[in-house]
């Protein structure tokens, strides 16, 4: 640590010569190799390993990739949707259908998917929340229908971040049809974290494609 320290007072001394932009840029790095000694002081451990080729690579392409931690998932407001109640009814019991009948909606019903935004739950684009208008239209019509909503993220993160993100995602979605008007009791919401891709790359449109919410439906 005295190390680290050091190295900081040098580069402070060492950059009158140079511009302020220059000297920042050194301040911000020797501001990563403090708290990363520190973090090691406090039992914080780093996994590292030699990658042997670019394919091996699958993490972000910038750095403005940062996931959010469990604490800050917990707290993010969620537009309302936090407060609303779990179904009342659970599937499998009462003549509720059990998950494993619900199905994929035929392609005539046009359920669309929803995609988000690194990190992100809500919705913000005008074709995604049409999308939606149109599955709450439909639901609305069919006061027998249930609903399935499947969360999913791209492949970045841990497994457990993932999981409650994709739940995350489909309760925002289940929120937006129950104030569209749709009975909340016929919704369904769970999450597949980042376990079933549908784009196998490691790009950035492969991560766009994965960050989604689907669905699957009963109707009697």
């Amino acid at each position: 640590m005295r190390h680290l320290f050091l190295g900081i007072l040098l580069i402070a001394s060492s950059s009158c010569s140079r511009d302020s932009s220059e000297t920042w840029e050194d301040v911000k790095t020797a501001g990563r190799y403090v708290q990363r000694g520190m973090d090691v002081l406090w039992g914080k451990e780093y996994e590292s390993r030699m990658l042997t080729s670019d394919d091996e690579f699958v993490g972000p392409h910038d750095d403005e990739f940062i996931p959010l931690d469990a604490t800050d998932l917990n707290t993010l407001a969620m537009n309302g949707d936090a407060v609303l109640p779990q179904s009342k009814e659970i599937p499998g019991e009462k003549g509720v259908p059990s998950l494993d009948r619900f199905y994929a909606p035929p392609d005539k019903l046009a359920f669309h998917r929803v995609h988000f935004q690194t990190d992100k739950h809500e919705l913000h684009q005008k074709e995604d929340l049409e999308a939606l208008q149109q599955i709450a239209n439909h639901l609305k019509k069919n006061p027998n229908s249930y609903l399935l909503v499947e969360g999913h993220t791209d492949e970045r993160a841990s497994a457990s971040y993932n999981l409650a993100l994709g739940m995350r995602r489909a309760n925002y979605v289940r929120s937006v049809l129950a104030k569209s008007g749709v009975n909340l009791n016929r919704i369904y919401t769970v999450s597949k974290g980042k376990e079933q891709p549908i784009a196998q790359g490691h790009a950035q449109d492969d991560w766009k494609q994965n960050r989604r919410a689907e669905y699957r439906i009963f109707e009697r």
